[in-house]
């Protein structure tokens, strides 16, 4: 079994900014309501041309440029999101073959905000057998298509954006050190959209309803979300054999700024050496775990020997958390 770690990195955000000023011409909400709630200031919002896959593949081709990887390397493409442009093709199929991944393996990825972290850990075991060499990741979603923009307490909180990574074999010793992963479906109704599939299908009254948008029940997921965050970064610590204050960097899943502080303060470590973009482009579930990692790494806050924690938590529910020793770059 190899090691397996992050050759390169990559995002697109939208050029849209939406501000919290703009959405309270949209709903009964103010900038101070939603920022003390959240820590959210503004979102991106994709164009009305583009779709996941057209974020997709912009992150794709920039963490591909960035792990210095030819598309047609490629073994594997997964994108994870919980908007894709259609049931049929696979939004991955489409990316694969725009980006050039003629001989790549396909598939999406289906458990929203924790996609990223499912992807990265699936791309791990093809890469760690030997069966394949690379593998890109995606988390990309266009949310503002799936949202209600009448309910103030689901159209606030997201954004649009795509994250990506290219993984692949890494020198022993370094790269992924533990992961962890969980679901409790016994809550998927804390947060869902009702209809559209096999159990609801379109019709005049789901419709009527809004039933195709995100619903959410806000106090339920919060709860979850703030022990599926403290819990999951402990268990990533206690499968890699590392103690809190081994933790050089911390890139949490941005959905709320109250949840990051209470990670932050489980784990003990130094709000500097926490990645956080929530303010700037709120939730953008399945691509907020890539973008922040993305960023930190081209900040610079992330080096080669760095050990580091993802961890995120989402719809179904899921949760999901790694441990990365940073790799040196192959």
């Amino acid at each position: 079994m190899r090691d397996v770690g992050f050759w390169g990195t990559g995002s697109y955000l939208p050029e849209k900014i939406m501000t919290n000023k703009d959405m309270e011409s949209l709903v009964a909400t103010s900038d101070e309501w939603i920022r003390t709630r959240t820590g959210i200031r503004e979102r991106r919002i994709a164009a009305p041309e583009q779709a996941t896959s057209d974020l997709a593949v912009e992150a794709g081709r920039r963490a591909l440029e960035n792990a210095g990887v030819a598309p047609e390397e490629i073994d594997m493409v997964i994108v994870g999101s919980c908007a894709f442009d259609m049931f049929l093709p696979a939004t991955a199929c489409l990316v694969a073959d725009r980006l050039g991944a003629r001989r790549a393996a396909a598939f999406d990825l289906e458990t929203a905000c924790t996609s990223f972290i499912y992807g990265a850990a699936i791309a791990s075991q093809f890469i760690a057998t030997g069966m394949y060499e690379k593998v890109l990741v995606i988390g990309a979603e266009v949310m503002s298509r799936i949202l209600d923009f009448t309910d103030r307490n689901t159209c606030v909180l997201f954004g649009d954006g795509a994250g990506a990574a290219v993984l692949g074999p890494v020198p022993a010793g370094q790269g992924i050190r533990s992961i962890h992963l969980g679901a409790d479906g016994s809550g998927g109704k804390a947060l869902s959209i009702p209809a559209g599939g096999t159990r609801m299908p379109v019709s005049e009254q789901t419709l009527k309803d809004r039933s195709h948008y995100v619903k959410m029940n806000g106090k339920e997921v919060y709860k979850f979300a703030v022990k599926a965050m403290d819990d999951a970064s402990t268990i990533a610590l206690e499968k890699a054999g590392w103690q809190p204050e081994d933790l050089d960097f911390l890139v949490p899943h941005q959905a709320n700024q109250r949840i990051i502080d209470s990670a932050v303060k489980k784990l003990g470590i130094d709000p500097s050496r926490v990645e956080v973009n929530v303010d700037r482009y709120g939730n953008m579930s399945a691509a907020s775990l890539p973008v922040a990692l993305d960023e930190a790494v081209r900040a610079g806050k992330i080096n080669a020997g760095d050990r580091i924690i993802l961890v995120g938590f989402g719809a179904g529910l899921t949760w999901g958390s790694m441990a990365i020793q940073w790799a040196q770059r192959p």
